[in-house]
C-alpha cells in the first residue's frame, strides 16, 4: 500500500530503499519557487541506525506489510528469548538485538506486541508503562526525606531507576519504558 506525505504517522513502518524503516519524525516543506520536499528521520528496524532522508514532497511511500501479534514472554536462554503467540500458542525465539531496551521492562509471563515482517520478528512494542517491584535500595535516613533528594533502586528485572528517598524494597513502582524514569508508587 502506498501513501502520500499527508498520511504519514509517527512510528509508521515503511519500505524505503529495500529496507524496513520506522518514521520517527517528518517535515513537509514548500519553499517559494521550489518543489516541495519531505524530510524524514528514519530508524532502520534491523540495525537501529537513525538518519535523515530528503525526498520530493510528492514522493509516494510504501507501508511495510507488518503482522502484529500479541505474545507472552516465556523464558530466556543466553541471548535467545522465547515468546508464545497468544492466539496460536506457537513458540519462537527472539534475539536480544531485536528486543533492545524492552528486555529491561519485561518479566516472564508478561504480554507485549511483536511486529513481524516476512515471518521474522523485527520490532517489539513494550507497553508505555510497567509496574515493577523494588528488590534492593538504600534505607532513608531520618530528616533527609523532606529535601527532595533521590537514590537508586534496583528493580526485579535488574535495571536501576532513580527514586525519591521514601521508596523502600518490596514496593511496586510504575516506570516509563520510553525514558526509564520512575513515575509513581503503585498502591494496592
Amino acid at each position: 500500500m502506498t501513501i502520500s506525505s499527508s498520511e504519514i504517522k509517527r512510528n509508521m513502518s515503511i519500505l524505503f530503499e529495500g529496507e524496513v524503516y520506522t518514521i520517527m519524525e517528518w517535515q513537509h516543506r514548500q519553499a517559494p519557487k521550489a518543489p516541495p520536499t519531505l524530510t524524514m528521520k528514519l530508524r532502520n528496524v534491523k540495525t537501529g541506525n537513525v538518519f535523515e532522508r530528503k525526498v520530493h514532497g510528492n514522493h509516494k511511500l510504501t507501508v511495510a506489510p507488518m503482522d502484529r501479534r500479541s505474545s507472552q514472554f516465556l523464558y530466556s536462554e543466553g541471548d535467545l528469548h522465547t515468546f508464545m503467540d497468544n492466539d496460536t500458542f506457537d513458540q519462537f525465539p527472539v534475539v536480544e538485538e531485536v528486543l533492545g531496551d524492552a528486555l529491561n521492562y519485561i518479566r516472564e509471563g508478561d504480554s507485549l506486541d511483536l511486529l513481524f515482517y516476512e515471518g521474522s520478528v523485527i520490532q517489539v512494542e513494550a507497553p508505555i508503562t510497567v509496574n515493577l517491584t523494588v528488590v534492593e535500595t538504600e534505607m532513608a535516613v531520618a530528616g533527609n526525606t523532606a529535601t527532595g533528594a533521590t537514590k537508586q533502586a534496583k528493580l526485579e528485572t535488574g535495571i536501576s531507576v532513580t527514586v525519591p528517598l521514601f521508596i523502600s524494597a518490596g514496593e511496586v513502582l510504575k516506570v516509563d519504558t520510553r525514558s526509564g524514569e520512575y513515575l509513581e508508587r503503585v498502591r494496592d
